[in-house]
């Protein structure tokens, strides 16, 4: 199938209509996990506005995705929570950060726990959304009326959105060093409640995730590249949420290959996408989308725990039943996988030979569509990693 991944992923998430969202009326009072939501279409108009559910309390985990995997949660159960999710929807500039709605969207991307809200929407809520970048939802409308109760935030937010004089990226690395989690600072980048005062603005939602992904690789890269190198080839491997993963790590300096197959998700069909980088990070934007950064972002963090240099290929297969969730699907599964025992080899090809047997499709695919992967076979690459 001659296809890009845009187009391919395209039509996967057109085919989730069969999936029903909750029935709600114009008027909802719940709760916010918290969650927000910053549309892309229009910009620099967007769409802004809270997420909530008719459930009360603690909603929290029903926009963590980093407590999905760990809690075993399957396809299954993830869309249906979130499809729980009700959208409501305001359209206003990228800088218009004293609007009202903003002002409260700002404030629950701050949140440290789940925020009481009462939302009237114009019409009757209606349809789902499902997308690659970021994780599905339930029903949207237009915001007639937004309130929301007290909200305590959480204090590592509160220093950044008070500090006007702290750049983002700065920001996002410290921080990630001091136990933020991914999904509470991309909220809050989207929201724009960080950055330098006059630079700060709405980011849309699924630009917001694949730029944390970015700057927090390269906050990673930049700790990294100065290690010594692992003194042979490494494999990671985690199943989950109809996916295989298997993280090959050579002993060389950083170079990073991701490999993707889906394999009769649509039909008969077996598509493969790759993209790589040697020694440094890509400069433009992936012809692979949000996962290669997150991917990228997920190996740099086990690689910083471990205080060693490595390159990495990573390759994915995607099954039939698989459903888009967003990239929060790679970067959790990568995580997982980098915290199982690896299995050690002594060459490269010994390491690809026990992968071959794990895929379903032949290794040669792979080899195919990657440049990495089989420039490794042929370079006499040595384990004494250079530094950079």
């Amino acid at each position: 199938m001659g296809i890009g991944k845009g187009a391919y992923l395209k039509k996967l998430t057109s085919g989730t209509m069969k999936w029903r969202s909750i029935d709600v009326s114009e008027k909802l009072d719940g709760s916010s996990p918290p969650s927000v939501f910053i549309g892309s279409h229009g910009y620099p108009k967007v769409a802004v506005g809270p997420m909530i559910t008719p459930s009360e309390g603690d909603t929290f985990v029903m926009d963590t995705p980093e407590e999905w995997i760990p809690r075993k949660y399957n396809q299954d159960d993830i869309i249906r929570f979130r499809l729980g999710l009700v959208r409501g929807k305001k359209e206003v500039g990228i800088k218009d950060l004293d609007d009202k709605v903003v002002r409260k969207i700002q404030e629950i991307s701050l949140a440290s726990t789940s925020v009481e809200s009462e939302v009237e929407f114009r019409y009757k809520p209606h349809g789902v959304t499902f997308n690659e970048e970021h994780q599905p939802f339930g029903p949207s409308a237009s915001l007639e009326r937004f309130d929301i109760g007290n909200v305590k935030w959480e204090t590592h937010l509160e220093k950044a959105y008070y500090d006007t004089d702290w750049k983002a990226a700065e920001a996002i690395g410290e921080l990630y060093g001091e136990g933020v989690l991914f999904s509470q600072m991309q909220k809050a980048l989207s929201t724009g409640t960080m950055g330098v005062g006059k630079n700060r603005r709405l980011v849309p939602t699924r630009w917001s995730i694949t730029a944390v992904d970015s700057m927090l690789a390269d906050h990673l890269y930049d700790q990294i590249r100065w290690y010594d190198a692992i003194d042979n080839y490494q494999v990671y491997e985690f199943s989950s949420l109809n996916n295989y993963y298997a993280v090959i790590l050579t002993p060389t300096p950083w170079q990073y290959e991701w490999i993707e197959a889906f394999i009769h998700v649509l039909g008969k069909e077996e598509v493969i996408f790759a993209d790589q980088e040697w020694l440094k990070p890509k400069t433009e934007y992936s012809s692979v989308g949000g996962c290669y950064y997150t991917c990228k972002f997920a190996v740099l963090e086990a690689l910083e725990k471990m205080k060693k240099q490595a390159g990495a290929i990573v390759l994915r297969e995607a099954y039939e039943g698989y459903v888009p969730l967003g990239v929060f699907n790679v970067r959790e599964n990568v995580r997982s996988a980098m915290k199982q025992v690896p299995r050690e080899f002594e060459s490269y090809r010994a390491a690809l030979n026990y992968v071959s047997t794990k895929l379903k499709l032949p290794i040669s695919r792979f080899m195919d569509q990657g440049v990495l992967i089989t420039e490794m076979l042929k370079s006499r690459q040595t384990t004494l990693a250079q530094k950079i």
